[in-house]
């Protein structure tokens, strides 16, 4: 794909051509073999052409061939491996070659590359070579930039009313430099470089519009191709690079073998740990030499200067070593024996865990303990090494890493219900020694729940009105009713009123007659219990001495839980205009509790029973 992409950027390009043709030609006609020149350090000022395969995407996106100016820093830490930083100024302007409508004119603008990178750079020939060609690869940063005149026209009314193109921003992209070239000293300090690099990054998109909306657009994901042919001059420094001095002379008339010592072996010796012992015996000729290890009196081991033997039980064992000069057997030279005592390994164990508490109680319940700290008391052998501890449960987390660890109930689930729940949790540790063997102990955790208060969506009313819409009869009909069925809760009603609302419903008739308005948040609560307990084929049947109420009227303490229709969980449901609700009536609510029988609403006082022979008198709302 990259060459393909090279061929269409070169074709009808005939100066890029040019330019690639000689410097190959060049480089063929030159020898590596040259005097060291120093080339520690380049500074590389360049000048070339920059080429940009256009972006077949949308509009047709097209970067328009233009100079390439920059500068590169090298520095040349190896003989053939250098590390070099680069900055290049490229005024590339852009052309969308697809007009957004027939007889309009395409969206072109002035436009400047900056590309900063950083690459190794892999040499052919070594530091001083007069002829350096070589590869590299690298990554850097590519910002788009529009000049500051084509963003003022971009902006203007002329130019926003024809393509939508006030947006028109800098892009910043992630882009991938590959290619080669060949460096070749004129002078001691001054050469001359050609290089040749394809360049790859993402698309800009200029800060417009990434799908077609009738106007200027840039489809974003897409690859940009590009190469740059460039020239330049290159300033050196640093030392010139000398060889090597020779080897130096042979060495003087044999001399005998000097055994040493073995040695290595310091520290506790533990049975079933590897013991590695190490001879320093040398030659002064520098002879290779070979080494025979005795374990016990027994050969042992192989044609090494180390030794090592793995004891399975404790005790003392003796080693020694003969060590020959391989082209001459008759030189040797024997050390030892020495005498190594091995002491017994005894496997970790637990002695005791416990528990600071061993009773414990979920987070809803407030008047328990919420955590425990486990203590674990372990013992070992110094043949043992260090001991690691490990800690896990059957269910929930547990923290600590060390003898000690703490677990806390909050990383228990309990199910929603009216009864207490009691789990039981195994607390179990592990403890490893150096040598990877390890025991475990274990600890039984209680934890119990009290039963539990379940919160509803709340139902929700349109403006200064208490009719409960058909979005609140599913919550109260088909999500509370069902959940009341087992007789094991109550449900508490909590009503309110915003503060844009009237607090009291205007009267009915006139006269001695007439009856006062009820609050608006009173209303609410009621109505919600009559569709509750009215009983007809659209009302639920439920007792109505297990519902409670409470009125808060413009109070908003807790947080709004809209319950609207047109959900994920509550298929939409058609209401006439006036009951139709929105995020907005969100305060416009009755709030519905499921409590344990007999149980209270904790921070809500001023609960009380039903007023039934009112909602009786309301029957089942329509």
């Amino acid at each position: 794909m990259i060459i393909q992409h090279l061929k269409k950027l070169l074709r009808g390009k005939p100066l890029a051509c040019a330019l690639l043709s000689t410097a190959l030609l060049s480089f063929g006609s030159l020898a590596f073999a040259q005097p060291a020149i120093p080339d520690t350090v380049e500074i590389d000022p360049f000048g070339g052409i920059s080429l940009f395969t256009e972006v077949n995407s949308g509009l047709g996106e097209k970067l328009i061939d233009a100079a390439d100016w920059g500068f590169r820093v090298g520095w040349n830490p190896t003989r053939y491996i250098g590390i070099e930083g680069m900055f290049e100024w490229m005024p590339n302007n852009l052309r969308l070659v697809t007009p957004i409508a027939p007889g309009v004119p395409t969206f072109n603008f002035d436009n400047e590359n900056y590309y900063f990178a950083a690459n190794p750079v892999f040499h052919f020939t070594p530091t001083g070579s007069r002829i350096r060609p070589y590869v590299t690869v690298g990554i850097g940063a590519l910002e788009f930039t529009p000049t500051g005149a084509a963003k003022s026209l971009a902006r203007s009314n002329a130019y926003v009313e024809t393509y939508q193109s006030g947006t028109l921003d800098n892009s910043l992209k992630f882009a991938f430099n590959y290619g080669g070239g060949v460096k070749f000293h004129v002078s001691k300090h001054v050469g001359l470089r050609f290089d040749v690099r394809g360049l790859i990054s993402g698309n800009p998109t200029y800060n417009l519009p990434n799908t077609n909306n009738g106007y200027v657009y840039i489809p974003s994901g897409n690859k940009l191709f590009g190469l740059e042919v460039t020239l330049g001059l290159t300033f050196y420094l640093g030392k010139t690079y000398v060889a090597p001095p020779p080897p130096p002379p042979p060495p003087p008339a044999p001399k005998p073998l000097d055994a040493g010592s073995i040695s290595g072996y310091g520290g506790l010796l533990c049975q079933g740990k590897t013991i590695t012992v190490h001879s320093s015996a040398s030659d002064p000729e520098g002879h290779t030499l070979t080494y025979a290890w005795k374990l016990n009196g027994s050969a042992s081991g192989s044609n090494s200067a180390d030794f090592s033997f793995t004891p399975n039980n404790a005790g003392n064992f003796t080693v020694e070593v003969a060590v020959s000069d391989a082209s001459n057997p008759n030189r040797s030279v024997t050390a030892g024996p020495v005498t190594l005592s091995v002491k017994e390994y005894l496997q970790p164990q637990v002695v005791s865990l416990t528990a600071s508490t061993s009773a414990l109680a979920c987070t809803a319940d407030p008047n328990g303990a919420h955590s425990t700290t486990l203590s674990a008391n372990a013992t070992g052998s110094a043949c043992g090494g260090d001991l690691t501890y490990s800690w896990k449960v059957t269910e929930g987390s547990i923290s600590g890493s060390g003898s000690s660890a703490t677990f806390n109930t909050s990383s228990l689930n309990f199910e929603s219900g009216s009864a207490a729940q009691t789990k039981t949790v195994t607390a179990t540790v592990t403890v490893t020694d150096a040598t990877g063997q390890s025991t475990s102990k274990s600890v039984p955790l209680t934890v119990t729940c009290p039963p539990a208060i379940r919160r509803f969506d709340d139902v929700i009313f349109a403006k200064n009105n208490d009719r409960v819409n058909n979005c609140g009869k599913h919550i109260l009909i088909d999500e509370v009713a069902p959940a009341l069925a087992s007789g094991d809760y109550d449900v508490i009603l909590v009503g309110h009123f915003d503060t844009d609302e009237k607090a009291t419903l205007p009267g009915k008739g006139r006269g001695k007659k007439a009856i006062p308005g009820k609050g608006l948040d009173e209303a609410r609560t009621l109505n919600s219990a009559a569709v509750l307990s009215g009983g007809t084929g659209t009302c639920a049947k439920v007792d109505m001495s297990r519902v409670k109420v409470v009125y808060l009227g413009s109070a908003q303490e807790s947080e709004a839980r809209p319950g609207l229709c047109g959900t994920s969980t509550r298929p939409a449901e058609k209401e006439r205009r006036k009951f139709e609700l929105n995020d907005s009536d969100k305060n416009r609510r009755v709030e519905v509790y499921l409590v344990p029988k007999g149980g209270s609403l904790p921070g809500v006082t001023g609960v009380k029973p039903l007023p039934e022979s009112e909602v009786q008198a309301l029957g089942c709302p329509k």
